[in-house]
């Protein structure tokens, strides 16, 4: 096969990738969760022992406060009665943190006259929560998170990245690029979920790499200004799905890669054709990627 036709058949199944991801986020997609078993230890993510979702917003803000004050190392809270469910004791005298729960209500408005009818309305109903942190709880066991055999690693995709030439360091429970090191960060392989999704955040933080200045120089601040990292993420997001076809490890982007795109498309949302350009600089990562590959490679029919 020629290396035109190669290229015409990878741009063929990119545009149907970048399609589905598309359909995806307008079907609805979901929260969108780290693929890797978080152990909560980072204090930069305070996360909820029940529900394992982060906190947001403000409260993000009150606990960063109240754990650097109390020199935590751990971004593990919950409420009371949460740490008495997970089997855990809050020790006596602690002092607790607020948070903030912002629900919606829809509340009925009274209309002037009788033609009018009644209309409804949203309000935001704020209910104050204590919580604490797991450094001030007793009895405490970590739920046992599945282990990924390394029986599970795909040699040729191992291979497709070390190709790369970008360092990587397997260590704590954040994922990452450093540009000023050019080192991206990475949980360890037993902590994933799958296979897929290792090498799926993998290759998104091997994408973040690609943009660096003495590789594709990718600035999209002149297109998205205050907005261009959220068009990056998006970029390496549907670039992860991209190659992971290639490699032939998900035919399909998964719908944490659709959820996660959706989750910054929100930045974008005053730009409909947002996505169309990360697309366009995901296969140029794309085939970046490939052109670092030591021989011309060949798409499976």
């Amino acid at each position: 096969m020629s290396d035109a036709s190669v290229s015409a058949k990878r741009a063929d199944v990119y545009s149907r990738i970048t399609a589905e991801i598309i359909a995806a986020i307008e079907q609805s997609t979901g929260e969108w969760r780290a693929p890797w078993f978080h152990n909560g230890t980072n204090i930069a993510r305070p996360t909820n022992v029940a529900s394992g979702k982060r906190y947001r917003g403000i409260n993000t803000l009150a606990l960063w406060a109240a754990g650097f004050a109390a020199g935590y190392d751990n971004g593990l809270w919950g409420t009371y009665k949460q740490w008495q469910d997970a089997g855990a004791q809050v020790r006596e005298g602690e002092r607790s943190t607020t948070v903030v729960l912002w629900r919606e209500i829809q509340a009925s408005r009274q209309a002037d006259n009788d033609d009018d009818g009644g209309d409804g309305h949203r309000r935001m109903f704020a209910r104050a929560f204590s919580v604490f942190n797991v450094a001030q709880v007793d009895d405490y066991e970590r739920p046992h998170s599945p282990v990924l055999p390394e029986s599970e690693r795909l040699a040729h995709a191992e291979a497709f990245i070390a190709n790369l030439g970008v360092k990587t360091v397997f260590c704590g429970s954040e994922a990452y690029y450093r540009p000023s090191a050019d080192t991206v960060f990475m949980p360890p392989f037993a902590s994933f979920r799958d296979p897929a999704s290792f090498y799926g955040v993998w290759l998104h933080e091997n994408g973040h790499a690609s943009g660096a200045k003495h590789r594709l120089d990718r600035d999209l601040s002149g297109r998205f200004g205050s907005a261009a990292y959220a068009a990056e993420e998006c970029c390496v997001e549907i670039l992860s799905g991209l190659v992971l076809a290639d490699l032939g490890i998900a035919h399909h982007p998964r719908p944490d890669h659709a959820a996660y795109v959706a989750s910054w498309l929100e930045v974008l949302k005053d730009d409909p054709k947002a996505i169309f350009t990360a697309a366009s600089k995901a296969q140029q990562a794309a085939d970046w990627m490939h052109a670092q590959q030591p021989q011309a490679e060949e798409m499976a029919a």
